[in-house]
């Protein structure tokens, strides 16, 4: 059970960092634009991605050493480095959240979802790089019950976040709360 609660505690503390998918997520929850189709997609990518990271570096531990793994753990610490030094340069802007925009067809919330999902750096190191290195030492049923606790943070993270932001709407909309 603890490793239920590590799951979710590391899940949620790496899924509320307001990202790119989180802010398409609000946007529809804004809009009112099938927000639980988006929020569906988004937390079973999540789950996916969480199990896939938590077993692929189980099987990478056969193939690789210590050596790689550092590699692995340095190119990320990398990438993380030059993301939030990009972050603290980015001049502060306005940001614009147009939800009075024309309703999306289907098709294209279905496109930008899955873009902002699979084409999403962060989404890979979170789930499959943080989840999985995280993991890699724990029994494979404390390594199920860490991924399904930080699976139910995402899905809790997502449905909470997509369906508050659709409520808050209508108050949302009013130039004087912003």
């Amino acid at each position: 059970m603890s490793f239920l609660i590590l799951g979710f505690l590391t899940g949620m503390t790496l899924i509320l960092a307001i990202g790119a998918q989180n802010i398409f997520v609000i946007e529809q929850g804004l809009k009112k634009q099938f927000t639980f189709l988006v929020c569906s997609i988004c937390a079973l990518s999540d789950l996916f991605l969480i199990f896939l990271g938590i077993f692929l570096f189980q099987y990478f531990e056969f193939f690789f050493n210590e050596k790689v793994e550092l590699v692995f753990n340095i190119l990320l610490l990398v990438f993380l480095i030059h993301f939030i030094w990009n972050k603290v340069n980015i001049k502060l802007k306005k940001v614009s959240l147009n939800i009075k925009k024309k309703k999306l067809s289907l098709m294209k919330v279905l496109i930008k979802t899955f873009g902002f999902t699979y084409l999403n750096p962060h989404v890979y190191s979170d789930t499959v790089f943080f989840l999985g290195n995280f993991s890699k030492d724990f029994l494979i049923i404390q390594k199920y019950y860490f991924g399904v606790g930080a699976s139910l943070a995402s899905i809790l993270f997502f449905f909470l976040f997509g369906f508050l932001f659709q409520y808050f709407s209508k108050y949302l909309a009013n130039l004087s709360v912003w």
